[in-house]
């Protein structure tokens, strides 16, 4: 019997096997942001310790950078002391450092891959949940907790139990303005929040063959939403060409041999998962989200679930989440009016996704009522929208562009929605408070917040292509 792809990277990082225990594997990649890593640095300050391998580690601040006058200093103090101590950190143990202003910042799982420091077979960590993101390269990759960022550190390598394989495969094609995030939005609905749980997902079939990286990236991001370890895509032709020629990618001769043995990373013919789903393209439209968390989706057509069609156990819950939401059961969504319009996160903050919201808002205007923030999810997304004169789709839509950084994805920096103004956002999370206290939040795709943006209401962008 064949081995899964997940079993050949993870096996052949296995450094020891811990007799009824987890076993110790080796970490290819440690990324540091600013929110994680102070009590793992002062930890390893506490027992006299440097970095096994501080070139295999890279830091840079993203939660807590304001997304405005990057250039001074910032505000909030919670925030600059945040960012300050990462830069002392850094600093102070040797690690590679890209602070704000550095043409290399961003959001870290935007800038791992679009620098070349994520490659196929690498295992990869960050004190993030959504360090599955990196799974879209072909890597096992998935977030850790604060005391296991130390352990990294000092050892370069962590202890971790073996977790179960999942193969999820979407097969058919994709209809009109669907888009990898509906996608994943859609998995979420059917699995709910925990039903990949004790599970590592390989990602597989004909509609995730034919993503782009940038929709490969916005579908492993989501993989933790459905409790996953995490999820990742076999690299292929369209992984080889995006990483080719990328900063910190092979070159020349070493290019050639890492790209003959990628290819050989891939499940077997007849390997044999723990777990194995399929589900048809057809049946995915674009959709959002109604409730507080990830998987309580529909389709943009559709109506939220009546109260009868939830299980009796989960009524009371339900009915919570919909009125922090201010939604009725069996009501539509189409035609709500939007507050606030957000793209951007390490979801959807990606060249891709600025093109995609261009498409929409060319030629309309923002509706007057509506705040957008544009957030690109790096200084490189950043120089690639001028180059191709996106900026200027937008001004004249009129749209500002901010600086990078996770900006309204999470309550953490300045672009907090207020409380009780609905947004749509095309980050990763939808829970009570976490765009701001008391705001609201319908997760949704880059074409569907476009909608929403020039519309002022929740709009099928279907009717705007």
């Amino acid at each position: 019997m064949a081995n899964t792809l997940f079993d050949k990277i993870w096996d052949k990082h296995v450094v020891q096997y811990v007799e009824d225990g987890p076993q110790q594997l080796y970490i290819d990649r440690l990324y540091c942001h600013e929110v994680t890593s102070p009590q793992a640095f002062a930890g390893m300050r506490a027992r006299g310790l440097k970095c096994f391998r501080p070139d295999h580690i890279y830091c840079m601040p993203d939660h807590n950078t304001p997304t405005h006058d990057q250039d001074k200093p910032i505000e909030d103090p919670v925030s600059k002391t945040q960012v300050d101590t990462l830069a002392k950190n850094a600093a102070d143990f040797g690690l590679t450092h890209f602070g704000m202003m550095n043409p290399k910042n961003g959001i870290i799982h935007v800038v791992g891959p679009e620098r070349g420091l994520s490659l196929p077979g690498m295992t990869i960590v960050c004190g993030d949940s959504h360090t599955s993101t990196h799974g879209a390269m072909g890597a096992v990759a998935f977030g850790i907790g604060t005391s296991e960022v130390e352990m990294v550190m000092a050892s370069q390598c962590i202890l971790q139990q073996k977790p179960k394989s999942m193969r999820i495969n979407v097969e058919g094609e994709l209809g009109k303005g669907v888009t990898a995030k509906d996608v994943a939005l859609y998995l979420m609905s059917q699995l709910t929040t925990s039903g990949a749980t004790g599970y590592f997902v390989e990602y597989a079939g004909s509609v995730v063959r034919n993503l782009s990286m940038e929709g490969r990236l916005t579908l492993c991001n989501l993989s933790i939403e459905m409790g996953a370890r995490g999820g990742f895509i076999a690299p292929d032709e369209v992984t080889f060409e995006y990483i080719k020629g990328r900063e910190y990618a092979p070159k020349g001769e070493a290019w050639d041999k890492a790209v003959a043995y990628w290819k050989t990373l891939k499940s077997g013919e007849d390997a044999v998962f723990d777990k194995e789903l399929t589900f048809n393209a057809a049946d995915i439209e674009p959709r959002i989200t109604y409730g507080t968390n990830p998987g309580m989706g529909i389709g943009i057509t559709e109506s939220v679930p009546a109260i009868d069609t939830v299980p009796e156990a989960g009524r009371v819950s339900y009915l919570k989440s919909l009125d922090y939401m201010g939604f009725q059961p069996g009501e539509k969504l189409l035609g709500k009016p939007v507050d606030y319009v957000f793209l951007g996160a390490c979801t959807n903050g990606r060249i891709e996704d600025f093109r995609a919201f261009a498409s929409i808002v060319k030629g309309r205007k923002k509706a007057d009522h509506v705040v957008a923030w544009l957030v690109p999810g790096s200084w490189m997304v950043a120089d690639q929208i001028k180059a191709e004169g996106l900026d200027k789709v937008f001004e004249e839509a009129g749209f500002a562009l901010r600086q990078p950084g996770c900006s309204a994805c999470l309550a953490m920096n300045d672009d907090k929605i207020p409380a009780g103004k609905l947004s749509v956002s095309t980050s990763n999370r939808n829970f009570e408070g976490r765009q701001g206290p008391g705001a609201r939040t319908v997760l949704a795709s880059p074409l569907v917040a476009a909608a929403a943006a020039v519309t002022g209401v929740i709009t099928d962008p279907r009717t705007l292509m």
